[in-house]
């Protein structure tokens, strides 16, 4: 149970082609801000929205946010062109779409060979192919970028000829494979977005499923939601005071040694102490974001 490397609560989605919302990205409190060469942006407008991402990226200006561009599929037309593009734009990482195995993270790994070894390789898990796969997936992050998934439930549900609703039903057991999955293999994990971006409580409600299957974050679209999203992923007050008092009390005295301990009526182990502070590790990087 580590901490994230930072946090990622909010990760919003925008098309790199639109220069105003780029800009507004810039003071909105999102932790991730993901300029998107994909769905986002039509097919006629893909070479100006690659110029406008890198552009961006080597602009600045986004303080401690992080910043990933989305390119296209290795398949298409715009893949090759997307990644040379990337490959030398200083973007923290590069978020790939339709990935169905390990092979295409080795190959997505590959091409981005000329970019600083800090740069990350995230992945969308979106294809029925992948869901059999997650952990073969997540497994390959040993030897490559691979550091985070991204949940595309939108595209789940096209493949899948399901419905999405506020509930998710279909798609709860993926979201708990990619979660057990990534986990097993030091992965971290972004929800999928809420398309109800105007009816706040459906959004928190997915929201606080998320944090229940264990994702670090939610994707977003737009940014209404960031704030309500931030919020259901930040610790709060009661969880804090509790994760305090394990951690205490396993410094005891009386306590040294010991695998299970009572902490105000209740029987706490030592995997409650690693979440309590895998939980304080990450208040404190919220707090330090200011």
């Amino acid at each position: 149970m580590i901490a994230p490397d930072r946090p990622r609560r909010s990760a919003l989605y925008l098309p790199a082609s639109n220069a105003k919302a780029i800009a507004k990205a810039r003071t909105l409190p999102a932790d991730v801000v993901i300029l998107d060469l994909e769905d986002a942006v039509a097919p006629e407008a893909k070479a100006e929205a690659r110029a406008a991402a890198v552009a961006a990226v080597r602009e600045g200006g986004f303080g401690d946010r992080e910043v990933v561009i989305r390119v296209n599929g290795r398949a298409t037309e715009w893949g090759a062109d997307d990644l040379t593009a990337v490959a030398t734009s200083g973007a923290d990482a590069i978020l790939v779409p339709k990935v169905d195995g390990p092979e295409d993270i080795a190959a997505y790994d590959a091409a981005l060979s000329t970019e600083p070894v800090a740069t990350q390789l995230w992945a969308m898990i979106e294809t029925c192919a992948s869901v059999s796969k997650l952990s073969e997936i997540a497994a390959s992050a040993a030897t490559t970028r691979l550091s985070l998934f991204v949940m595309g439930t939108n595209d789940l549900a096209k493949e899948m000829c399901a419905r999405l609703t506020p509930e998710r039903t279909p798609f709860l057991p993926i979201l708990s494979l990619a979660v057990a999955a990534a986990r097993a293999h030091g992965v971290a994990l972004l929800d999928g977005v809420c398309n109800e971006f105007r009816d706040c409580d459906i959004f928190r409600a997915e929201a606080e499923q998320g944090l229940l299957f264990g994702f670090d974050g939610k994707t977003v679209i737009h940014p209404d939601q960031i704030t309500p999203c931030n919020g259901v992923f930040s610790p709060s007050e009661e969880e804090l005071r509790w994760a305090d008092a394990v951690i205490h009390a396993f410094t005891l005295p009386d306590n040294a040694g010991k695998g299970v301990i009572k902490v105000e009526g209740k029987m706490v182990e030592l995997l409650h102490l690693d979440q309590a502070k895998r939980l304080t590790a990450v208040a404190a990087q919220i707090a330090a974001r200011g």
